[in-house]
C-alpha cells in the first residue's frame, strides 16, 4: 500500500518574515500579510531573527517585515544589526513603525530599510510597499526615472552656489536640495536646468534627501577627472522627478583629500557649461579646495544658528579666510531656526549676533519642525512633501529672488 506521505505537495518556501518583540501587537500586520502571501511567511523575534538571517533557509526571503513601537526604542543597536544583516544578504527590508520618534525612525531609515510604512496599516499600504520593492531596480541598476536625460550643450553659463554649514545640524544640506528645488520648479514652461552636486564625500546625505542611490560611477568621475569630458559628466547624474540634476556623493566614504582644487575647478566649469544654477552643498570642513569653490562660486551660503558654536565658528572662518586674502565679502550668512516675527527679545539677540560677528545676516529661515524631519526621511524637498511649510515658503521666496536677479543682469548684458 502506497504510503500516504507520498502524496503529501512539498511546502512552500517561506519568502517573506515578520521580525518584532510580540507580533500579536501588530495584528493587522499579521493580516495583510497572509492575504498578500498566504502560507509562505514566518515570523521571528528579534533574536531568533539574527540566528536566522545567517542560516541557507534565508536565501529564499525576498524581504522581511520589521515591526517596532515605542517600547523597542531602547533595542535600536540590535534591530540596525538586523537591518545591515538583511542588507548584505540582500533581502530588502520594509520598516513598519508605530509612535516611535522621529530621531529613532530616522536612525533605522539610514541604516538601510527600504521602505516605511506606520502603524496601523492604511489600507492597501502593505501591498503598495511589497509592489514598490518588486519594481525597485536590482543592485548596482538605476531606475529608469532616475537616469539623467539631458545632452550636454556646452553653451550655458551658469550661476554657481556653494552652501557651507558653520556648525553641525545647521541646515546645509536642507537648505541646498530645497534651494535647487525651487529653481528647477521657479518657471513651468521653460525651467532652467539645475545641477546639485554634493562635495561632502564622507558623510554627504544630498542622495538620502532626494532618495537617490548612490553610484560607483561618481567615484569613477572623481578619481579622473582629467579624462572628463561633458558626456561623462552627464552620465554621472542622476535625475530627480526628471527636473534636478544631482551628483551624489560616492557609495563609500572617501578621504576629501581624495580630489585637488584642479579636480574641483573641472567638475564646476563643466557643469556651468550645461546648466543655469549649479549649487555645491560643502562639507563643513574646510579643505585644500574650499578655496577653490570660493574662488568660483558667485555666491557663497553660510548657514548658522543663534547659539555660541555657530557665532564662535563665524569668526574663526572669517579670520581664517581674511588671513588667506581670500574672497570672504562672498559669504552670504542664512540663520536657520531663526526667531518668530514676534519674539521681540529674539529679534534683538540677533541683531547682536550680526553686530559682535560685523556681518550681514541676510536670510532668517523659520522652524520647519518636524516636517523638515519627515521630508528628509521620505526623500522628498518640502515643495512635495509639505508646500505650505513656512520653511518651504522662505526657501521658495529666495529661490524667486535669485532667479529675478539672474535673469535682469542676464537680459543688461
Amino acid at each position: 500500500m502506497a504510503s500516504n506521505a507520498m502524496l503529501q505537495p512539498e511546502p512552500s518556501p517561506i519568502v517573506a518574515c515578520t521580525i518584532s518583540r510580540d507580533v500579536q501587537n501588530f495584528d493587522l500586520l499579521i493580516d495583510d500579510m497572509e492575504s498578500e502571501l498566504g502560507e509562505s511567511w514566518g515570523d521571528l523575534s528579534f533574536e531568533d531573527a539574527k540566528v536566522f538571517l545567517h542560516q541557507p533557509e534565508a536565501e529564499y526571503l525576498e524581504f522581511v517585515a520589521i515591526a517596532v513601537d515605542d517600547q523597542d526604542e531602547a533595542e535600536l543597536p540590535r534591530i540596525g544589526e538586523i537591518i545591515r544583516t538583511a542588507k548584505e544578504k540582500g533581502i530588502k527590508v520594509i520598516l513598519i513603525a508605530e509612535e516611535v520618534s522621529p530621531i529613532a525612525l530616522h536612525q533605522l531609515l539610514r541604516l538601510g530599510a527600504d521602505d516605511f510604512v506606520p502603524y496601523p496599516l492604511p489600507e492597501g499600504e502593505l501591498h503598495q510597499a511589497i509592489e514598490r520593492l518588486r519594481a525597485a531596480p536590482a543592485a548596482g541598476e538605476i531606475a529608469a526615472d532616475q537616469r539623467t536625460t539631458l545632452k550636454a550643450t556646452n553653451n550655458h553659463d551658469a550661476v554657481v552656489m556653494a552652501v557651507h554649514g558653520l556648525a553641525g545640524g545647521t541646515g546645509a544640506t536642507t537648505f541646498a536640495v530645497n534651494l535647487a528645488w525651487e529653481l528647477a520648479n521657479i518657471e513651468k514652461k521653460d525651467p532652467p536646468r539645475v545641477c546639485l552636486i554634493d562635495l561632502d564625500l564622507q558623510f554627504g546625505t544630498v542622495a538620502t534627501y532626494l532618495d537617490l542611490p548612490r553610484r560607483e560611477a561618481v567615484y569613477e568621475l572623481l578619481s579622473d577627472t582629467e579624462a572628463m569630458d561633458s558626456e561623462a559628466f552627464m552620465q554621472a547624474l542622476l535625475s530627480f522627478n526628471e527636473k534636478l540634476h544631482v551628483l551624489t556623493s560616492p557609495s563609500e566614504m572617501l578621504p576629501l583629500d581624495l580630489i585637488s582644487s584642479e579636480d574641483v575647478k573641472r567638475i564646476i566649469e563643466t557643469a556651468r557649461l550645461n546648466f543655469d544654477y549649479v549649487i555645491i552643498d560643502m562639507p563643513s570642513t574646510l579643505v585644500n579646495w574650499t578655496e577653490a569653490v570660493l574662488n568660483e562660486a558667485h555666491v557663497y551660503f553660510a548657514t548658522l544658528e543663534l547659539d555660541m558654536r555657530s557665532a564662535q565658528n563665524t569668526l574663526r572662518l572669517i579670520r581664517a579666510l581674511k588671513s588667506e586674502e581670500l574672497p570672504h565679502n562672498k559669504l552670504r550668512y542664512i540663520l536657520n531656526r531663526a526667531p518668530k516675527f514676534t519674539d521681540l527679545n529674539g529679534k534683538a539677540r540677533v541683531k547682536r549676533l550680526a553686530e559682535s560677528l560685523d556681518i550681514k545676516i541676510e536670510v532668517l529661515l523659520p522652524d520647519g519642525g518636524k516636517q523638515v524631519l519627515q521630508a528628509g526621511d521620505h526623500g522628498l524637498p518640502l515643495a512635495e512633501s509639505a508646500p505650505k511649510n513656512p520653511l518651504r515658503k522662505e526657501l521658495h521666496k529666495l529661490a524667486v529672488s535669485v532667479h529675478e536677479v539672474n535673469v535682469s543682469e542676464a537680459a543688461g548684458k
